[in-house]
């Protein structure tokens, strides 16, 4: 099973008819594709009742929420919680509406450039696993030293022994800026790919104030995503039973094209982006 989504669902410009109430867009999302990536769960612990709300607007849609940034080293300044037991005690109880309605594939733990590959870290990867009680968790490095090659075995079999899903990454390949292509499934259940684009210019301009908003700036080709429907089939093949794909390469409204189209191209039903109103003035 492949399933195909994007990350969140308010800013794909290109998804909904011009003038389409906030209010509305997370069940039009849910037209058109199965899955999400919730990324306002990055920012803030939020409310139980915004979960619920969420559930019953797209009762067919499946999440993957992304971990508060507090457990992932994000954070800074002051911590609005007075340890990591509060911390992550808020969190769990947050989620509890996502996980006990069953639509909840993955807490996404997505690792800052500097959490690197050393025995402090990987502690810090048990002790996660033993205060998320038990959810299926997955995990994306930004160090490349996780996939070195004296440890890259080993760093598969820790997932594995472990039970983190393993979220391979496609981006600029620029060497120590990136981590590599790496097409091994790590959970008997899932595997998530995100596509973050490959704008080499943006993504080595990290220091540039519109960084954020230049590093996802990218339309993957037709090839592109041909080699990347090889990649699910080898990625299948592998072991991989469920997949859950994701497009991350929004700054220039690309995701949700390049996402139905690669629908498309695996054969699944896809919608038809609505037409644009066209901005001559």
């Amino acid at each position: 099973m492949i399933m195909i989504g994007l990350t969140g669902w308010g800013d794909h410009s290109k998804l909904y008819p011009p003038g389409t109430p906030a209010r509305e867009k997370l069940a039009r999302y849910a037209d058109y594709f199965p899955l999400v990536e919730v990324d306002s769960s990055f920012y803030a612990v939020l409310g139980e009742a915004t979960y619920r709300k969420w559930l019953e607007e797209a009762p067919q849609l499946a999440f993957i929420l992304k971990a508060y940034r507090g457990m992932t080293g994000h954070l800074r300044g002051k911590n609005p919680y007075p340890d990591a037991d509060a911390m992550y005690r808020a969190y769990l109880d947050s989620i509890a509406p996502m996980v006990e309605s069953g639509r909840l594939r993955a807490v996404m733990f997505q690792f800052p450039p500097w959490f690197d590959c050393k025995a402090e870290h990987v502690r810090q990867l048990r002790a996660i696993k033993r205060r998320m009680q038990g959810l299926p968790l997955a995990v994306e490095f930004r160090h490349r030293s996780w996939y070195a090659k004296n440890v890259l075995e080993e760093t598969l079999a820790f997932l594995r022994l472990e039970g983190w899903i393993h979220i391979i990454c496609d981006e600029p390949q620029i060497g120590e800026g990136s981590v590599p292509v790496v097409l091994e499934p790590t959970h008997p259940e899932l595997t998530l790919v995100r596509l973050h684009g490959r704008n080499t210019g943006g993504w080595l301009q990290s220091g540039s104030p519109d960084w954020r908003e230049t590093r996802n700036l990218y339309c993957y080709t037709s090839e592109e995503l041909h080699e990347w429907g090889r990649r699910l089939d080898t990625l299948l093949e592998k072991g991989a039973r469920e997949l859950g794909m994701i497009f991350n390469n929004n700054s220039g409204g690309d995701a949700a094209p390049n996402a139905l189209e690669m629908m498309k191209l695996l054969g699944m039903t896809a919608g038809e982006l609505p037409p644009q109103q066209l901005d001559l003035f």
